[in-house]
């Protein structure tokens, strides 16, 4: 996994692309779930499936630019990654889910049926929510 500082400074339009999205997303997650999920729903929808490459450089163009999304805000860090995919025509797949031993809820994306960026084994989650490309959200059962 790439670091944000081993990549090239991104481009003005590309870093001015990344605030956005994560300004966007940092309103998006002060929403209630099931707000975010269908507005995440409907923007996923006409989406492409992005590929993993696309999706760890806007996770990478994401921390560069925020120190929230590059500590523990997971869920502003995955929508601001997603989000940041959609303006180029792709959609990974979204994902918030819980862990027992100890308690914990995580959100992040995948591409290709990969884990983008993540440190921990995301087979351990429980997949609560899930929003994929050219599909809506679904939920796992109770």
């Amino acid at each position: 996994m790439a670091r944000p500082g081993d990549q090239p400074p991104l481009t003005p339009g590309r870093h001015l692309c990344a605030v956005l999205a994560v300004g966007a997303a940092r309103l998006l997650t002060r929403r209630p779930p099931h707000d975010v999920r269908r507005v995440l729903t409907r923007l996923a929808r006409g989406a492409r499936p992005a590929t993993y490459d696309e999706a760890e450089a806007a996770r990478a163009a994401v921390l560069r630019v925020s120190v929230m999304c590059a500590g523990d805000g997971c869920l502003q860090r995955s929508v601001a990654i997603a989000l940041l995919c959609r303006v180029r025509g792709a959609w990974p797949t979204w994902r918030v889910g819980v862990r027992t031993m100890p308690f914990r809820a995580h959100a992040w994306v995948e591409a290709e049926g990969t884990a983008v960026g993540e440190s921990t084994d995301t087979a351990l989650w429980r997949p609560l929510i899930t929003v994929e490309s050219n599909s809506s959200a679904e939920e796992s059962p109770s």
